[in-house]
């Protein structure tokens, strides 16, 4: 049984280093994950094995999986100053971080490359979902260090953004938020994951950033944020889907410009 197949917009399939060949000359490269899907994750370790090959030390790597304020852990371990356990006690690595994410640190640092910690610390998402935007305005200037510039705008219209609103998510136990915050919340998350990658990449350089596929499919998200940062971003997406990996379904191939199909099983 296929663990999945990588496709082109159109639906051509295509293996995993050739799209990095070929993504290899965008600015940006947004891989949108299903967490913890095995053949997602060997998707990801792949074309950042072979973007590695292609661009050195011009390639940048990041994650959601990092929260901002874990920053200075993860690059003392990618310089060697302190050990691996110092990293997995320390920073607020997700408890798949050991099969899933690890790998990806590892080909950073073995590479000598930059790996940054792209996401908003969850307590100020937790903020935004219990409270609303306007809260984040009572932190100071220390805590905004790991925030998009403030105040951070967003719009309804924007992919993704709507169809969460619709689906009424749960709050977190012991927290209620309006579906409205939990947008909002969704919105912070984003907005800062652009903030990082844009200002931790220079002009010359590739950043490849792992995110939840809703971060970033049908050009929303992320994408939305660099878009008004920087119109001449070159932004590319790989999104993943559940479905039949021998067949592309309509509706794919909007998903983003790569799509990884991978069974449900």
């Amino acid at each position: 049984m296929s663990l999945g197949q990588l496709h082109a917009s159109d639906g051509s399939p295509i293996d995993p280093e050739a799209a990095a060949e070929r993504l290899a000359g965008a600015d940006v490269i947004l891989l949108g994950e299903l967490h913890g899907n095995a053949a997602v994750h060997e998707m990801e370790r792949r074309i950042a094995a072979e973007l590695i090959r292609l661009r050195g030390r011009d390639l940048v790597l990041g994650a959601e999986m990092f929260e901002a304020d874990d920053q200075l852990v993860l690059d003392e371990y990618l310089s060697g100053l302190i050990l691996h356990r110092h990293l997995t006690s320390e920073a607020k690595v997700w408890e798949n971080y050991e099969t899933d994410y690890r790998p990806l640190v590892e080909l950073a640092k073995a590479g000598g490359l930059p790996f940054v910690a792209t996401n908003v610390p969850r307590r100020y998402a937790n903020l935004v979902a219990r409270q609303g935007l306007a809260a984040l305005e009572q932190l100071g200037e220390e805590a905004r260090r790991y925030l998009a510039p403030l105040p951070i705008r967003y719009d309804l219209d924007v992919p993704g953004y709507q169809e969460m609103l619709e689906m009424r998510l749960p709050a977190m136990p012991g927290m209620k938020a309006s579906p409205g915050n939990m947008v909002a919340a969704q919105a912070v998350k984003d907005a800062t994951m652009a903030h990082f990658i844009a200002s931790r990449r220079a002009p010359s350089q590739l950043f490849l950033h792992f995110n939840g596929v809703f971060h970033s499919q049908r050009g929303g998200g992320i994408g939305w944020f660099l878009a008004r940062a920087d119109p001449g971003l070159r932004v590319a997406t790989i999104s993943s889907v559940l479905g039949d990996s021998s067949a592309f379904e309509q509706g794919h191939g909007a998903l983003g410009d790569y799509v990884f199909v991978v069974p449900a099983s």
